[in-house]
């Protein structure tokens, strides 16, 4: 495996996203000191949301950053399953409603057409990303590259093509979009965020397999360089 893995273990989700967020605004503040600008990228779902309204609260030059996803639904954008307006309504508030967002899915189009319209979008911005925030299901998908994708050992096996992937899985319900896996492990800051004894588990399970078929996320982090921070903590009661 490419990457070092850096295990970070909390004793609540709210200490482990102030961790994070603090990690994240250090990195962003670092990047923009050294380029003039940062590239974050973020992934959805309800683990994140302690995190982006701790990440939101940092004081750093918001204006200079610029926001992106992982991966999103095809859904509108009012949506509550919509990645852009759980990061409208929890990340680009307080001090960092001063950063700039692009979304992936445009309203109403068909997933492919919302890909090469996305990819039109993100060729354009500065990468590697200097931050790349991911989850991870219990299926062992991270960003929408689910087992048994269609295309899923094209989006592994390209290197420098599309960046935004029309992804269709069976356990994916609608139809998603996913950042190239190539641009999610390039970032110069990766983080994993975890939470609940059944995801530490099902990571651990998918990084000792000695034999394919591997599942995404470890198929990520094979591809990864550099280090790779695993923050993890138990679900609110303790028990998970």
């Amino acid at each position: 495996m490419a990457a070092a893995l850096a295990w970070h273990e909390h004793a609540t989700p709210a200490a482990l996203a102030e961790a994070l967020a603090g990690a994240v605004a250090r990195t962003l503040d670092a990047a923009v000191a050294a380029r003039g600008a940062a590239l974050l990228v973020v992934s959805g779902g309800t683990t994140p949301v302690r995190l982006f309204q701790a990440l939101s609260r940092k004081p750093l030059a918001w204006e200079k950053v610029t926001v992106t996803l992982a991966d999103e639904r095809c859904v509108a954008p009012d949506s509550e399953r919509s990645n852009a307006r759980l990061v409208a309504q929890h990340l680009l508030q307080n001090r960092a409603a001063r950063a700039g967002f692009v979304p992936l899915c445009d309203d109403g189009a068909e997933p492919a057409a919302a890909a090469a319209a996305a990819d039109r979008r993100l060729t354009g911005l500065a990468w590697p990303a200097d931050v790349m925030l991911l989850g991870m299901g219990t299926d062992g998908h991270t960003a929408s590259l689910f087992p048994g994708a269609e295309g899923l050992e094209a989006m592994f096996a390209e290197r420098d093509g599309a960046a935004v992937w029309p992804v269709a899985a069976p356990g994916a319900g609608e139809p998603r979009l996913t950042l190239a896996p190539r641009l999610i492990a390039g970032a110069r800051f990766k983080a994993l965020h975890i939470e609940g004894a059944d995801k530490k588990e099902a990571l651990k399970a998918t990084l000792a397999r000695a034999a394919p078929p591997f599942l995404p996320v470890r198929r990520v982090l094979e591809m990864a360089t550099g280090e790779v921070h695993i923050h993890w903590a138990p679900r609110k009661d303790s028990r998970a």
